[in-house]
């Protein structure tokens, strides 16, 4: 199969996926970020738009256009190349891109994020949604780093506080090597000073040339490999979206007042 890109499709064929696949979108968040010297600003949103178009593809849920503008104020403007929203105006962005999913007559939104820096806003804009739309959307965040315990570790095996590290790397030598500079790759390499810190430290203050960990690890073979284990977890993930419910039935919870200021 070929993934379902909402982007690609005339009206008459999007009205008829909304009664399909539980009536669920998904939504990859991307970014346009600095990735050290060897990987391309877009390293975000290509890996965000390449495993949810995978998982598209096994499972026949359509996918909106990826976001490649969000929360990236953490990198500063020490190296160019980052482009980033505010982190009220992402909220915003996902919120009315919800409103339109509803609107749309669609009942699950599944946001995919591949960038750490787009958490806490894409968080809140969640925890306000579901309670915006009680009844009427389902909404949830996924981290392409965190959908398993195996893939955690494997992003976080060369720096906690990890950027353009061997895993990212990897997966760019994998999907994207045309874009991967290979004679910066060997000398990108720094290490994660966050060990032990108590406060948040913008990336200026912690990296010397954008990286934290070491890409000169990184193989094809092992973003292959990593790939195709984020594809399989999101891909479960996905099917138990298509059906899942509230916990409790509707006559629990379907009476109440709407909560103010969401």
């Amino acid at each position: 199969m070929k993934p379902v890109l909402l982007e690609n499709l005339p009206w008459p064929e999007i009205a008829g996926l909304r009664e399909k696949h539980g009536a669920l979108l998904i939504l990859p968040l991307g970014a346009t970020e600095q990735h050290g010297p060897h990987l391309p600003v877009a390293m975000d949103t290509l890996l965000a738009e390449a495993l949810c178009h995978a998982a598209s593809a096994r499972t026949g849920v359509p996918v909106l256009p990826a976001l490649r503008y969000t929360a990236s104020q953490g990198h500063t403007t020490k190296w160019p190349g980052t482009f980033s929203l505010r982190h009220e105006t992402l909220i915003s962005t996902l919120r009315d891109i919800a409103a339109w999913t509803v609107a749309g007559g669609w009942k699950r939104l599944l946001l995919v994020n591949s960038h750490f820096g787009n958490d806490a806003p894409a968080r809140v804009a969640v925890d306000q949604l579901r309670l915006s739309y009680l009844g009427r959307l389902q909404v949830g965040l996924l981290h392409a780093f965190q959908l398993t315990d195996v893939i955690r570790a494997e992003y976080t095996a060369d720096a906690a506080d990890l950027h353009a590290n061997q895993a990212e790397t990897a997966l760019m030598l994998h999907l994207h090597p045309e874009l991967v500079r290979m004679d910066q790759l060997a000398i990108s390499d720094d290490p994660d000073r966050t060990a032990g810190t108590v406060f948040s430290h913008p990336v200026a203050q912690t990296s010397l040339n954008g990286v934290t960990g070491h890409p000169s690890r990184a193989t094809a073979e092992q973003g292959k490999q990593l790939f195709a284990r984020m594809t399989e977890a999101l891909v479960e993930k996905i099917r138990v979206a298509i059906t899942e419910e509230p916990p409790l039935p509707p006559e629990h919870w379907n009476d109440l007042p709407g909560v103010p200021h969401v």
